[in-house]
């Protein structure tokens, strides 16, 4: 911790609200902030990460996890509005608003990460005693979050989680730290049920879990899990960054790390997982699947003698190197082999560069509609309309759920700057004879929609220099959604996090001509290349 950061810090103890620059949408965005009495910059503290649920905010979390709920029968609109008196603790407390009631993938997830980075700019933080909790979506938020990333926490605590579609694939990761799940046993919002299963999953896998179920409890089991301040007593653990065994699984580049695993290259599409133990001193024995290739990071690690020979057995195939202290491994064929370094090509998936179509609209992005046809002022306004209604996170759902509080920007294909192209994802609509940045990248891109095409819709994602273009020509998108299911996200969004890298269809979104992903290349399959080839409006790119 530098001297100049905890000098500068001088703050007032207690709850209060801070904020951070997004360079999502280049807005300030608030979070709760909790500091102890007689904080000391020269100390290193505990913090807890605490995750609201829908219709809330962080004003009403800082309250929520020191065990202050309404007062009779005070609604959350007033309640937000002061701090009470709470018993002090010795922990740092940081609550993110992350947009309001818009799940915990995408950009509230990144405001999430911003957040710890903010606190952690702060204040004095225990990186080996970082906690993460959570009610509702914001308990399907712990689940993700801490199992996406899970060498961050020394523990989790979701509470009548509603985490999102797959997370439970991701149950093995806890295997360094502990879970305690929390649940009214009455819940008519999120069933029992689901935690009950996460129990039995996690128990299967080896994880150390806890669940208390609450008895005549509806959804809001949350009063009795924090109740007390409960559960800063419960978070005692320590991270252990060097574990002997890490058991790790994704899907995805964006999450390939955790602890001393590094995931190098993975079957696209595929949940990849590996078992990577120290059997004792310099000697591994590693279980991989739908991998071909890692990377172990093995310097500090008790059990890692380096520049020493270091015995490994991965899927039974017998290795031994020296190592200084990392190394690398890459499939050929059924078989592993010893890589000095990883390196990979530029026209693989990779970190930043892999899809599926989300991660487009994961960070930083722009919607550009098209002039390049000289397009009537009728026409004009119409395309103009589709990208406003595209960028419109913030539409109004009602008092309970609010706004989603994201503003990206709307500009025409003339308006797009240098800073743009260097800074942001572009989320293109029309096709390369309407818009000039999609004629620009016409050669690199593999597909295109013929431009008198009425009645289909085409919409990928493709990685162009060190960004993407999310491509949406002919039909948008949400075209046929209706709005039901969880309402985390205004429904224009809301099928976003289910699309793979491309999504072809008729008359409606949901009339799915065909759908997949690109090659580990980014080549069309052959899934893919039959029926876009079949429909007669698509140009494939040689």
């Amino acid at each position: 911790m530098s001297q100049d950061i905890c000098i500068a810090q001088k703050l007032p103890a207690g709850p209060q609200v801070l904020t951070f620059f997004s360079s999502a949408d280049d807005t300030e965005q608030p979070y709760g902030l909790y500091i102890p009495k007689n904080y000391d910059s020269a100390k290193k503290y505990p913090l807890v990460m605490m995750l609201h649920g829908a219709g809330s905010n962080h004003r009403l979390e800082l309250r929520r996890v020191f065990g202050k709920s309404n007062v009779g029968d005070e609604t959350d609109v007033e309640a937000s509005r002061y701090f009470p008196e709470w018993e002090d603790v010795d922990f740092i407390v940081a609550t993110p608003l992350a947009r309001g009631t818009a799940g915990y993938q995408g950009i509230p997830e990144m405001d999430v990460y911003d957040v710890l980075a903010d606190v952690k700019k702060r204040f004095n933080i225990d990186e080996n005693r970082t906690y993460l909790t959570g009610l509702s979506m914001g308990g399907g938020g712990t689940l993700w979050i801490g199992l996406t990333r899970p060498d961050i926490w020394a523990a989790i605590a979701p509470v009548c989680a509603a985490p999102p579609a797959g997370t439970i694939d991701l149950a093995g990761n806890a295997s360094n730290f502990p879970v305690h799940f929390f649940h009214g046993d009455k819940d008519p919002v999120v069933p029992v049920e689901s935690s009950r299963n996460w129990v039995a999953k996690m128990q299967d896998l080896g994880v150390e879990v806890t669940y208390k179920e609450f008895v005549d409890v509806k959804h809001d089991s949350w009063v009795n899990a924090y109740d007390d301040e409960f559960i800063f007593s419960w978070f005692n653990q320590v991270r252990n960054p060097f574990p002997n065994e890490v058991k790790f699984s994704s899907k995805f580049y964006k999450y390939n790390k955790a602890y001393w695993v590094q995931f190098d290259k993975m079957k696209s599409g595929l949940l990849s997982d590996i078992s990577a133990s120290f059997k004792r001193s310099n000697t591994l024995e590693i279980k991989t699947k739908n991998l071909d290739g890692f990377t172990l990071n093995l310097k500090g690690h008790a059990k890692f003698i380096s520049n020493q020979p270091v015995a490994f057995t991965i899927d039974g195939i017998a290795l031994s190197s020296k190592v200084d202290s990392t190394i690398s491994f890459t499939k050929k064929g059924s078989a592993w082999a010893i890589n000095k370094e990883f390196v990979t090509s530029i026209i693989e998936k990779r970190k930043g560069a892999e899809g599926p179509i989300f991660d487009a609209f994961s960070s930083r992005h722009v919607y550009v509609y098209g002039t390049a046809d000289n397009p009537s002022a009728e026409e004009l306004k119409k395309r103009l309309d589709i990208a406003n209604e595209a960028a419109n996170w913030s539409v109004y759902r009602g008092p309970f759920l609010g706004r989603v509080m994201f503003f990206p920007r709307v500009l025409s294909d003339k308006e797009v700057r240098a800073s743009d192209f260097e800074s942001s994802n572009l989320i293109l609509f029309g096709t390369k004879e309407t818009n000039a940045i999609i004629s620009k990248y016409a050669d690199k891109l593999p597909v295109h929609l013929n431009a008198a095409t009425k009645d289909y819709g085409l919409l990928y994602i493709f990685p162009v220099d060190k960004h993407y273009v999310t491509i949406s020509s002919g039909l948008p998108w949400w075209t046929g959604v209706v709005d039901q299911g969880l309402p985390f996200v205004p429904a224009t969004h809301r099928d976003l996090p289910e699309f793979k890298d491309l999504l072809f269809f008729k008359d409606s979104s949901k009339n799915i001509v065909t759908d997949g992903y690109f090659t580990q290349e980014w080549k069309l399959p052959e899934s893919l290349l039959t029926p876009l080839t079949k429909s007669g409006v698509i140009t494939l790119s040689k």
